[in-house]
């Protein structure tokens, strides 16, 4: 077994590594972060607890895809963050979901497909250099319940 090294000193930009070589391919590839939000809802016509008004964490999982850009990466996790922020959370965070969601019955599986409007719209124009694109998209209700959705299921 060898033990840890530590180095000596760190890679340097220009002469270590040329910028050139930060961009080590040119391939698709995907990328995904995880969200939280809280809120409150009740399904209408439905015979069950969820008539009533409760509300649950919900985390989103969201994964795109797209070019790396000259330094290595498709998006900025930061960059995925603020979209999720922006265009999901501060809507839907500690809100009554059945006001301010389109109107629809608030079930993850509406829900999922609104999230995903409202993400792509938000990528086209973020990415478009990259063709950064969302792939899939997980809502969880509950830590053992979700809904999913892929590129391919939504054209």
């Amino acid at each position: 077994m060898s033990a840890y090294k530590i180095p000596s000193r760190l890679q340097e930009l220009g002469s270590d590594i040329q910028r050139s070589q930060l961009k080590y391919h040119d391939r698709r590839v995907a990328v995904t972060k995880e969200f939280t939000f809280d809120a409150a809802h009740h399904l209408h016509a439905y015979d069950g607890k969820c008539a009533n008004l409760h509300g649950h964490t919900y985390r989103v999982v969201m994964t795109v895809s797209g070019r790396v850009n000259d330094i290595g990466i498709v998006v900025d996790f930061g960059d995925l963050k603020r979209l999720f922020e922006d265009v999901i959370k501060k809507r839907l965070d500690h809100q009554y979901l059945n006001e301010v969601l389109p109107p629809m019955n608030t079930t993850a599986e509406n829900m999922i497909v609104w999230m995903w409007e409202e993400l792509e719209r938000a990528l086209t124009d973020m990415g478009e250099e990259r063709d950064v694109r969302l792939e899939r998209l997980e809502l969880y209700e509950t830590p053992t319940s979700r809904a999913s959705l892929e590129r391919a299921w939504m054209s």
